[in-house]
């Protein structure tokens, strides 16, 4: 029997595999990939980080652009007219301020008696005037009759001188008469032809003496008669009437006090009329120009208005402006009624903006451009702007999100980490 080698085998345990090397070299390698990582990431050029929830992000697109001015104003009546006293006197006043009033109402009247007795003396002047023109009248109808009646003898007289002529002529053919008594005929036929003659031209002579002291005597009346009417028209206008329909205003002296000639009484609102007062900022005032459109808003109303008048004048730093409305129907303002407004000074289609914003304070030659979650510092180039937008002309492109915030906490960075 052949004897196995059992007893001479020696038991060979199995060699442990060793995993260290191995992991401690994969560690390595992604420390190195981190490391390559973080210095190849946008994000290592970064100077410090703030919270994107502090920032304001907008898009730059196209559209267009309105060019416009923000301001305020109030309501302002667009017809207010003041009423004046006449002459001196003593003023009446018939209504009291808020009262309402129609158009040809008399709201105040004014005692002058120094007016009503020169009336009174002007119309016993113009009646005297009239008898004298009566008179003269009558005597240029008297004095006629006279003329008419010198003429009137001047012709019997030449008619008479002529049958005694002409019997004479056929007497001295017969010699029943001397030829003295011939030229005496002759004579008298003379004599009675030059004093019908000058009859004829005195009477031509009076009537137009006539004529001219009835024309003056009627000229003294019409001259008396338009001062008459002038001072009458003067006593009617004591009565102040309202030039238009509305309210009154405010009143510029006291009940039966003493006024003078041509002295501001009270105002007159008219409620059919009111117009916008706008306070435009004096770096404005060179843009505006009259006719430019004009938004209002009126509590919650928008309306829209026309730009009728511009001040030549800068008060505290400020032009006024007057806007008429040019929608009128269905208006529920009131005088002194506060708005806002915003003056379209232009209107520029299809260009490239942004939403306007306090990166504006800059001077509008940087912004900050967003890219996944840093911001770059960039230089930009920007033109019109309105109160919503800005014009962008360079250093931006369509779809490119800028920050639109203040820059204040940038601290001038050229990258800014968006955490």
């Amino acid at each position: 029997m052949i004897r196995d080698t059992q007893a001479q085998d020696t038991v060979v345990k199995e060699r442990q595999r060793s995993y260290k090397p191995l992991l401690i070299g994969l560690i390595s390698v992604l420390v190195i990939a981190a490391a390559l990582y973080t210095f190849a990431s946008p994000q290592s050029n970064t100077s410090h980080s703030i919270a994107r929830e502090s920032v304001k992000i907008a898009t730059v697109q196209r559209g267009n652009l309105v060019r416009d001015i923000a301001t305020t104003g109030f309501i302002v009546a667009a017809n207010a007219p003041q009423v004046y006293s006449p002459t001196q006197g003593y003023v009446e006043l018939l209504v009291n301020p808020g009262d309402t009033i129609a158009v040809g109402q008399v709201v105040a009247r004014v005692k002058s008696p120094e007016l009503a007795n020169n009336l009174k003396q002007q119309q016993s002047e113009l009646q005297r005037l009239e008898d004298e023109l009566s008179r003269k009248e009558l005597q240029v109808r008297r004095d006629k009759l006279a003329l008419m009646r010198t003429l009137d003898m001047a012709k019997v007289t030449l008619d008479a001188a002529k049958r005694e002529h002409r019997r004479a002529l056929i007497s001295i053919k017969d010699n029943l008469i001397s030829q003295i008594d011939m030229e005496q005929a002759q004579d008298e036929l003379a004599r009675a032809k030059l004093a019908y003659k000058h009859a004829q031209q005195e009477v031509q002579i009076g009537e137009d003496t006539l004529a001219f002291e009835l024309k003056s005597a009627h000229s003294d009346v019409t001259r008396q008669q338009l001062v008459v009417d002038d001072i009458s028209r003067k006593v009617r206008e004591l009565a102040i009437v309202a030039p238009v329909s509305g309210v009154v205003g405010n009143h510029f002296v006291q009940q039966q006090a003493a006024v003078a000639p041509s002295q501001a009484l009270m105002t007159l609102v008219d409620l059919s009329a009111f117009e916008a007062e706008l306070q435009v900022p004096e770096s404005y005032a060179n843009e505006l120009g009259l006719g430019l459109e004009v938004e209002l808003s009126i509590g919650s109303e928008q309306l829209m208005g026309e730009l009728v008048s511009i001040s030549p004048e800068v008060k505290d730093r400020q032009v006024s402006a007057r806007v008429r409305f040019t929608q009128r129907e269905g208006l529920r303002i009131r005088q002194n009624q506060r708005i806002s407004a915003r003056i379209l000074l232009e209107n520029r289609e299809d260009v490239l903006m942004v939403r306007r914003g306090a990166f504006m304070n800059q001077g509008g030659f940087v912004a900050y451009r967003v890219n996944g979650d840093v911001a770059e510092r960039i230089q930009i180039q920007t033109g019109s702007s309105s109160m919503a937008a800005v014009e962008l002309t360079a250093g931006a492109q369509q779809g490119d999100e800028l920050v639109v915030s203040s820059y204040d906490v940038f601290n001038q960075a050229q990258r800014v980490l968006l955490r």
